[in-house]
C-alpha cells in the first residue's frame, strides 16, 4: 500500500478476514454485511465509519427509504459529509457500502499475500514442516475436506480452545492470557504492562473488563504513575486460567488422540525452536516493512493530517517491540493476538 501512494498505517489481516474481503464484488447492504461477516450490525456500524475515516469505503443511502443521510460540514476535511461521518453513529441497516478506490487497491494487494507467506514459511521451515502443521490444524477444526489458508487454520483452532475456555472461565481467555497472565501479588508499573504482554497500549490499558481483578496503587516512592497488582480475585483468575488450560489439553488429547495433540504442539512450538546461527527463523517475518512506523517511518495516524506528540511516541513504542520481537519471538510476542480498534486494527 505504501508503494501504491497510500501512505501510513494500513489493514490488518483481521480486518481484511472478518469484513473487508466480503466488498470486493461491490455494493452491499449493512445488513447483508453483518449476515455474512457472522458479526452483530453494532459492530460492524462501529467498523465501517473507521474504514470511512480512513478512506477505504463510502457509504450509500439506501434510495426506498425516502430519508437521505443528514450533511454536515466536517472540521477536517473542510468538505460536506454526513453527520456522523467517521463513526458508527446514523449508519443504517440498509446503506450499500463501496469500497473507494484506496479501498480496491487494499483488495488488490492483500489475497495474494496469504499465499506468498505460506510459500515463505514452507521455505523457511520445510515443507514437510508445514504441510505436517496443516494437516494437525485440519484435523483439531473438522475441516479437512476444505482448502483453507494457514492463518484460517490457526485462527479456527484458537477459537475453538477459547470457546471452551471461556464457558468454563467467568475471566475471557484473552485477558487472562494477555494482562493477568503478566501480573502477580507484587506492585508492577502500569506503563510496563505493553511490553510484558508484547501488546499495544490500547489493548493492555486498565479498561473496566480488567478492573475487578487489579489494585491500582500510586508510585511507591512518590514519583509519577501508577503501579498494579492482581487482587485477590485476579490471584483466582490467573490459577483457573492455568488450570482450565492444561484441562482442556488433556480433554482435547482424549477427544482427538494424544498422539495428534503432541504432534500438533510440537509442529507449533519448532517454529519457535528453527534457528540459522543464533537468529530464529520465524525472526525474519517479524522484520517491518520499509516505510512503516515499526520500522521507524513516521506517519499521522489513521484519518490525521499529521503526527502529534502522540503518535511520535507510537512510532517509538512500536520500534523498540518490533526489535524484541525479533531478538525473542517466544518470549516476547504476545500469548493471545489482540487488536487495536482505533489504529487499522493492527495488533
Amino acid at each position: 500500500m505504501n508503494e501504491a501512494g497510500y501512505h501510513g498505517a494500513t489493514l490488518s489481516m483481521g480486518l481484511w478476514n472478518n469484513l473487508v474481503r466480503f466488498l470486493t464484488e461491490g455494493a452491499i447492504s449493512v445488513r447483508d454485511l453483518a449476515h455474512a461477516a457472522l458479526a452483530p450490525e453494532s459492530q460492524i456500524r462501529l467498523q465501517l465509519g473507521c474504514l470511512e475515516r480512513w478512506g477505504l469505503i463510502t457509504l450509500q443511502a439506501d434510495s426506498t427509504d425516502g430519508s437521505p443521510a443528514p450533511a454536515r460540514v466536517h472540521r477536517q476535511p473542510g468538505r460536506l459529509l454526513r453527520d456522523g461521518w467517521g463513526s458508527g453513529r446514523g449508519i443504517r441497516s440498509g446503506w450499500g457500502v463501496l469500497l473507494t478506490r484506496k479501498g480496491r487497491k487494499a483488495s488488490e494487494v492483500w489475497p495474494p499475500l496469504f499465499g506468498e507467506i505460506e510459500r515463505r514459511w514452507r521455505k523457511r521451515f520445510g515443507h514437510g514442516h508445514i504441510a505436517g502443521l496443516s494437516e494437525g490444524l485440519e484435523e483439531i477444526v473438522g475441516q479437512a475436506d476444505m482448502e483453507f489458508p494457514l492463518p484460517v487454520l490457526l485462527s479456527k483452532a484458537l477459537l475453538a480452545f477459547t470457546l471452551e475456555f471461556d464457558r468454563l472461565s467467568p475471566v475471557p481467555l484473552w485477558l487472562c492470557a494477555s494482562t493477568l497472565r503478566v501480573l502477580g501479588k507484587q506492585p508492577a508499573p502500569a506503563a510496563e504492562i505493553p511490553r510484558l504482554t508484547g501488546s499495544s497500549p490500547e489493548t493492555s490499558g486498565i479498561g473496566w473488563q480488567i478492573k475487578p481483578y487489579i489494585v491500582v496503587e500510586p508510585h511507591p516512592d512518590g514519583g509519577r504513575g501508577k503501579f498494579v497488582r492482581l487482587s485477590p480475585l485476579g490471584l483466582r483468575a490467573q490459577q483457573l486460567y492455568r488450570e482450565l488450560v492444561g484441562e482442556i489439553e488433556k480433554s482435547w488429547e482424549s477427544r482427538f488422540g494424544r498422539e495428534k495433540i503432541h504432534r500438533l504442539r510440537k509442529a507449533l512450538s519448532d517454529l519457535f525452536v528453527a534457528r540459522v546461527g543464533d537468529r530464529p527463523l520465524i525472526a525474519e517475518g517479524l522484520v517491518p516493512g520499509e516505510g512503516t512506523m515499526r520500522a521507524g517511518k513516521q506517519a499521522p495516524s489513521l484519518g490525521r493530517r499529521d503526527a502529534g506528540a502522540a503518535a511520535r511516541q507510537r512510532m517509538s513504542h512500536l520500534v523498540a517491540q518490533s526489535q524484541m520481537f525479533q531478538r525473542d519471538p517466544a518470549g516476547e510476542l504476545p500469548h493471545y493476538p489482540l487488536w487495536d480498534m482505533n489504529r487499522g486494527f493492527g495488533p
